[in-house]
């Protein structure tokens, strides 16, 4: 009976529709195993259990990552590792801190000064019992939704509970520094682009990471923001400039002047012209 899920149900876990991908993760690698430099497309916890491994990263550059030591390295930053011995750890992936307090975050970010060098945080009795106990299911790579609610809630209550403001500093401003510069490159750049594959690829990102770093930023589909940022801008312009309709027609891609009429009409309730009338430049 081992095809089936240990909770009790009488189908095999792959086919729960509990069953999702891991966001907490058990891995093993041998000395010598390389992850090439890459961009996080999501944030991301190391915690290492065993052996030595070397982290390259613009907060931890050099930096040897011993056992019984963790990080974080942040959505949207470039990071690289190296197995110096055999190692293991647990990783937790994630778009957004779980039940981690606003105003706690909120008062580290304002009043909390990080270190000018990052140092890795030490793994307390607390948080190692929360790791081993872990890693002795994860190594079964089935693991229901619940379950793993329950295992991040539990992962930042130990955080909270037994890390200081000071230590916390250097998980939190490498998240609020990273949601920023993507913020500001979003804003500085969607009105450069027509489609969200074409911002995407001017950010160095695939589609998917895009949209995913996107989702954990602005909390909403990136396609649905580019088409509220186009409507307000396609008002704006028809409203408060001087350029003709034509010109705003075509510089918003639509095809024929017919076309970005009914587009007006529909998400406006007017034409262009009637738009233009009722507030003129």
């Amino acid at each position: 009976m081992h095809d089936y899920s240990v909770c009790g149900a009488t189908i095999p876990c792959q086919e729960c529709p509990k069953a999702v991908d891991n966001s907490i993760i058990y891995a093993s690698h041998p000395r010598g195993f390389h992850l090439p430099a890459q961009k996080c497309e999501e944030n991301i916890m190391i915690f290492l259990l065993k052996g030595e491994v070397l982290i390259n990263s613009q907060e931890y550059a050099g930096t040897v990552l011993h056992a019984g030591e963790f990080i974080l390295q942040a959505i949207g930053s470039k990071y690289e590792v190296l197995a110096l011995t055999d190692a293991e750890c647990v990783c937790y992936r994630f778009n957004q801190p779980e039940q981690f307090c606003e105003q706690r975050y909120k008062h580290i970010m304002a009043e909390v000064t990080p270190p000018l060098i990052f140092s890795p945080l030490k793994i307390i009795p607390e948080l190692n019992y929360f790791l081993e106990a872990s890693k002795s299911y994860l190594t079964e790579k089935r693991i229901c939704r619940e379950l793993l609610s329950f295992k991040r809630k539990e992962l930042a209550f130990i955080l909270g509970q037994f890390y200081s403001d000071y230590d916390l500093s250097m998980l939190v401003h490498p998240l609020s520094k990273y949601t920023s510069t993507f913020q500001y490159f979003v804003l500085q750049n969607h009105a450069k682009v027509k489609t969200v594959e074409e911002l995407a690829q001017l950010g160095g990102y695939s589609t998917t990471t895009f949209r995913r770093i996107f989702n954990s930023v602005f909390h909403k589909p990136v396609y649905e923001w580019m088409m509220e940022k186009r409507k307000e801008s396609i008002v704006y312009e028809l409203r408060y400039t001087e350029a003709t309709i034509s010109e705003i027609c075509y510089k918003y891609g639509f095809e024929s002047l017919p076309h970005f009429s009914n587009f007006c009409k529909k998400n406006f309730g007017s034409s262009p012209r009637g738009l233009r009338q009722s507030h003129p430049a």
